[in-house]
């Protein structure tokens, strides 16, 4: 297969890649999702058919998200940029410029070919984004959201008060749930405007 429809540096910024990212673990973990369900995914972040993506791709897949996982469960920036440097260290290969035949513009690379298998390229394109983002914001590239009963992972790039949260519904439950435990009235309509919620 060849992967050209959101790559890296392939006029998609490093944030869109990111988000790809973020969209995959989560429809990957704790139990990956089926592949037409993966490969809806991929299209929505601009794969293009045929993706060719088999039940095996998929189980695979979910490992590495468990490993990407690790990155946003890093509790500071350090943290985060060890991870991504292991798994840069064990499973990238040495930068390459590619421009898929002549259909794309030239972007870099950190998998094996053009045509490494789904989970290489998963991998090695989610690190080179963490990378990117966190030289050039020098914060970790997001987090797991904080509420019990959301396992999603999220991209935060804001520069106001770290998020804990994926979204503002999760930020909005988990905040009339104190508010009930502690018998207090809800402030359900006033939550939304946490900067906890803000997504950027």
């Amino acid at each position: 297969m060849s992967h050209t429809g959101s790559d890296p540096l392939a006029g998609r910024s490093m944030r869109a890649v990111a988000d790809r990212t973020v969209d995959l673990v989560n429809a990957l973990y704790p139990s990956p999702a089926d592949p037409d369900a993966v490969a809806d995914v991929l299209r929505a972040h601009g794969e293009t058919d045929p993706l060719h993506l088999t039940r095996a791709d998929v189980d695979t897949m979910a490992l590495v998200a468990r490993q990407l996982r690790e990155v946003f469960a890093a509790t500071d920036t350090g943290q985060a940029a060890a991870r991504v440097n292991h798994l840069l260290a064990e499973h990238a290969r040495p930068p390459r410029l590619t421009d898929h035949g002549g259909t794309s513009n030239w972007h870099l690379h950190l998998d094996s070919h053009d045509d490494a298998p789904w989970p290489e390229w998963m991998l090695t394109s989610s690190c080179m984004a963490f990378a990117v983002l966190i030289a050039d914001r020098q914060r970790k590239p997001g987090g797991i959201c904080s509420s019990p009963t959301c396992q999603h992972v999220y991209i935060a790039l804001g520069r106001g008060a770290p998020r804990r949260f994926c979204s503002p519904r999760c930020a909005t439950r988990e905040r009339v749930a104190a508010h009930r435990r502690a018998g207090r009235p809800e402030k359900a309509d006033q939550d939304t405007a946490h900067p906890e919620t803000g997504v950027l």
